[in-house]
């Protein structure tokens, strides 16, 4: 997949949860949450990935859009200002939050990758021209299928509970691989060849939902 003429959506959120509560929080994204908000007019598809490794949050859910204007539609609105009882439960579980919506700038590859690793770009270094090219060269790596960038909009990443802090104007690079292993090489080979600060995490695909 090429990045397509109109960007592609997404909303990324990534957190940690109560253990006395992760029961029911996974049957919640697992059994409403997800198919809910693919339901939305403009909602492509959902993923949810759970953290390899120790992790500040381990749980991270990608929903991908047909483009960014979805989540200014009336019907994301709706949606986001009338929770279901179940979400406004689980929304008061969930720890360290970060929820990010923005434009998939850059997709490059082909597929789905059974792991992600996922770079943390701070605010001021993301630069598409040479992360085009550092993302061309990690797809044609082995075992790694798909590469993208998620560039975050301030304006429309308002935070799930008032204690989480905004989100800033940084970027996500999303490495996608057969295993975690090539998918963390090449996003740590990114950062290196770049002189990226950001943090690497890695995760595991737990489901899909979606066309």
């Amino acid at each position: 997949m090429n990045s397509p003429a109109t960007p592609r959506g997404q909303l990324c959120i990534w957190t940690d949860v109560e253990r006395e509560h992760e029961r029911d929080f996974n049957r919640w994204y697992d059994r409403e949450h997800m198919q809910e908000r693919v339901a939305i007019a403009g909602f492509q598809s959902a993923r949810r990935f759970r953290a390899i490794g120790a992790s500040p949050r381990p749980y991270l859910a990608l929903y991908y859009t047909d483009s960014l204007a979805v989540f200014r539609s009336a019907a994301y609105r709706a949606a986001f200002a009338n929770q279901t009882e179940w979400s406004l439960r689980n929304f008061a579980r969930m720890r360290a939050t970060q929820r990010r919506v923005g434009e998939l700038a850059i997709e490059l590859g082909a597929g789905e990758g059974a792991a992600l690793a996922l770079l943390v770009v701070p605010a001021g270094q993301c630069s598409l021209v040479p992360l085009r090219a550092a993302l061309a060269d990690a797809v044609e790596q082995d075992g790694v299928v798909q590469a993208a960038v998620l560039c975050t909009e301030v304006g429309l990443s308002a935070p799930l509970t008032p204690d989480a802090p905004p989100a800033p104007a940084d970027a996500l690079v999303m490495i996608e691989a057969s295993a975690a292993g090539p998918a963390l090489e090449q996003a740590a080979e990114i950062a290196r060849s770049l002189t990226l600060s950001g943090e690497i995490h890695a995760f595991e695909m737990l489901w899909r939902l979606g066309a």
